[in-house]
């Protein structure tokens, strides 16, 4: 394996069956006779109601089954982390996977049986290896919901992303917590915990609808500079449409930016494990936020938690799918495991490469010193509208939606900054309208002056105006096709 590609690896862990799965007759669709590879047996039945089982393999870096336990799966992935950050560099553990899936059994354990997940663990071997008179902890703990970034630790205050000038990117305004103990700490992530956005969803009655980073940043003593950092990022599970479509559209809307942004980091880590010179990081928020992860001396591993259950297959390869596709490994992980027995080798299944990529436009940014800028026009590549028949099939409909949904969270923003600047241009001739009444207060211009100039700054609140109205109807005639095209996909599914 290159380096490269040794800086990603893909591990996956499969829970066992709980008592509720037992109960309602599900069995273990997973099948492995390798550490590196696995197989789901997913039941299907025919057109002519015929049963029979559809295989789908797999090959990842790593591969944790039920047998595995939390202290084997810390020392084979996130235990590798701490001499990145301690040698200077950014180290990110993702964690992904279904509400149910095990995934918060991973990474924060079970206290009441003694069980202690990834987070305590790492937290843990970093406060034991941390030298006081070198270095100190600092802990921030955000969330990236609809696009939007919001400090957990400091009552969702709104944070921006920015890029400075030697391309740094910069979390303006986010909140530091000096830490000095793993209590503290943990105490931190339960208070950020509380306070990330949830929801349901066809999927989950209580699903995740956010990204949550929990940022520990080593701080050198002597200068307060940083010298590593340590993410553990709480991925949001990716969406189907099925999944949304009884929902509100808010809730169609997260949905829509959790793909957009799973898909932006799965061709970020590729590119990576490829060994690309163009890591792709302004596809998203997140990936925007974890550009250190991506260039300089990083590693990172991705933890993808699954269920065995027959009842939950359609969410188990969903999940597989993703994380297979972020490094599609063709030969297996060559990884060497530290108390499990070694892998052996099983050829998998071609998949095809999804290699298409989106182009975001800038925002408007309003000058007030120059006016209003002129109308602008959409970009015809973002979105077309559709051209969608009664008897279209599914995927064409929900091919047309997500496209459509993608160009509203972008107008979205493009509106929003455009209502700041239209904010700005009136108070700025709110000001010149009172400075003007001022001067013809004292006399200083005649009344056919006072009159013309009138006359021209009630001109320019109605071109403002005109050319806001103009964009919040662009805005709603896109969310009433998204209504029209929602509607059609809920009525195909119920058929």
């Amino acid at each position: 394996m290159s380096s490269a590609a040794s800086r990603i690896s893909v591990c996956i862990r499969k829970r066992p069956l709980n008592k509720k799965e037992t109960s309602r007759g599900d069995h273990d669709v997973i099948t492995s006779k390798e550490r590196s590879s696995l197989t789901v047996n997913e039941p299907r039945v025919k057109y002519d109601l015929t049963k029979y089982i559809e295989k789908h393999n797999f090959l990842f870096d790593m591969y944790f089954d039920e047998s595995v336990t939390n202290p084997q799966v810390y020392t084979n992935t996130a235990k590798h982390l701490l001499e990145t950050v301690f040698s200077g560099g950014c180290a990110t553990c993702f964690a992904y996977g279904q509400t149910g899936s095990g995934k918060t059994y991973t990474m924060m354990g079970a206290q009441d049986k003694g069980v202690n997940g990834l987070y305590v663990m790492a937290a843990e071997d970093l406060f034991k290896c941390l030298q006081a008179d070198l270095h100190y902890v600092q802990a921030s703990f955000y969330e990236i919901y609809a696009g939007k970034v919001y400090d957990l630790l400091n009552g969702r205050k709104k944070l921006f992303v920015r890029e400075d000038a030697k391309q740094n990117v910069n979390i303006v305004g986010v909140s530091e917590h000096t830490v000095k103990d793993v209590q503290t700490l943990m105490s931190l992530m339960d208070h950020g915990a509380r306070e990330r956005a949830s929801g349901a969803t066809a999927a989950n009655a209580d699903s995740s609808r956010s990204h949550g980073i929990l940022q520990i940043g080593l701080k050198q003593t002597k200068n307060n500079k940083t010298f590593g950092k340590l993410y553990f990022i709480d991925l949001a599970g990716n969406e189907r449409g099925a999944d949304t479509a009884n929902c509100d559209r808010q809730t169609r809307m997260e949905g829509a930016d959790i793909n957009k942004s799973l898909l932006a980091l799965k061709e970020c880590i590729r590119s990576l494990a490829i060994n690309s010179k163009h890591i792709p990081f302004r596809g998203s928020k997140l990936t925007m936020v974890l550009k250190d992860s991506f260039v300089g001396k990083s590693q990172c591993y991705m933890i993808a938690n699954v269920s065995g259950g027959s009842g939950n297959c359609e969410h188990t390869l969903n999940t597989l799918r993703y994380a297979y596709r972020v490094k599609e490994l063709k030969e297996p992980g060559k990884a060497e495991y530290e108390d499990i027995p070694p892998p052996k080798v099983q050829q998998p299944e071609e998949k095809k490469k999804d290699n298409q990529k989106k182009q975001k436009r800038p925002l408007w940014n309003y000058d007030p010193t120059v006016g209003p800028p002129p109308p602008q026009q959409p970009d015809p590549r973002d979105y077309n509208p559709p051209q969608i028949t009664e008897d279209a099939p599914m995927e064409v409909v929900q091919e047309a939606h997500d496209r459509l949904m993608g160009t509203i969270m972008e107008e979205e923003e493009d509106v929003l900054a455009f209502h700041r600047g239209h904010i700005d241009a009136k108070m700025q001739l709110v000001k010149q309208e009172l400075k003007l009444m001022e001067t013809q207060d004292r006399g200083k211009s005649s009344v056919d002056e006072y009159v013309t100039k009138l006359d021209g700054l009630l001109v320019q609140q109605i071109q403002v105006i005109n050319e806001l109205r103009d964009r919040l109807s662009q805005f709603q005639g896109h969310l009433l096709e998204e209504e029209i095209l929602n509607t059609t996909m809920i009525k195909k599914m119920q058929h």
